[in-house]
């Protein structure tokens, strides 16, 4: 039980500080601990119903409840994407100019260069790297993998320009890539009740979507259920998932 207790004071304090209404929060706490304890009942794990991920399962839920972002914070969060894809740009045209300032005014001493060189790459990359560490979102990763890629050609003597050059390629390259591997990563498998998409269940309790009251039993659980259909579906008709909203299953009757 203490498992149980711990997951929903969990996913409660989650609803509560992302901005989920305080009467959602009290309804989703009452069902995912029904949940549970059935779960629990039927010999299933606390992972079997949450999944692996608590943080998503959480915010799966949350999602449909959470109030909708105003203008001020969307303006925000597009001035924030407009800042990182001018500092990318502005690191890349830093980087020409400094190419082209050490091919005019640099000194010729190659292998002193190269010597500095070695160890401002290795610093840059133990810095951007316990920096993503601390940030964890992906914006210095692909800098510290550039920074590692322009320190092996300086331990190889290769020319300066070259290494600047390699380091502004490496980094944009690992950009495209972690933010491609990042967006796969996030479509995460139907964990919770959206494993039950697509599955069929009974009415074990009239469903009526205009006063939001229906359950259903899928396998051995039990949720609340509703649909969009204009008609009520009563009690043991055979029914489908069609979707979750938050804590309820979307259904609809096999025979529509």
């Amino acid at each position: 039980m203490t498992d149980i207790t711990e997951i929903v004071e969990s996913c409660e304090t989650y609803w509560a500080s992302t901005g989920v209404p305080t009467r959602a929060v009290a309804e989703m706490r009452a069902e995912l601990e029904s949940h549970l304890v059935e779960a629990a009942a039927s010999g299933k794990s606390t992972e079997e119903v949450v999944g692996p991920d608590l943080a998503a399962f959480a915010e799966d839920w949350a999602r449909v409840y959470r109030r909708p972002k105003g203008p001020e914070t969307w303006k925000k969060m597009q001035r924030a994407r407009r800042r990182g894809i001018g500092a990318i740009w502005l690191i890349a045209a830093g980087a020409v100019l400094g190419v082209a300032l050490l091919g005019a005014f640099g000194p010729k001493e190659t292998n002193v260069d190269n010597e500095i060189w070695r160890w401002i790459w290795v610093g840059a990359s133990v810095v951007l790297g316990v920096g993503e560490m601390v940030t964890a979102g992906l914006f210095l990763l692909p800098f510290a993998a550039g920074a590692v890629a322009a320190a092996i050609l300086a331990f190889f003597d290769v020319n300066v320009a070259i290494q600047l050059i390699v380091f502004v390629v490496a980094s944009l390259a690992a950009l495209v890539f972690l933010k491609r591997f990042a967006h796969k990563e996030g479509e995460m498998a139907p964990v919770g009740a959206k494993r039950y998409v697509d599955a069929t269940g009974t009415v074990i309790e009239q469903i009526n979507r205009l006063d939001g009251s229906g359950r259903v039993r899928v396998e051995t659980e039990m949720w609340r259920a509703t649909t969009d259909l204009n008609d009520d579906i009563d009690v043991g008709t055979e029914v489908r998932i069609v979707d979750v909203r938050g804590a309820r299953l979307v259904v609809e009757p096999l025979d529509q």
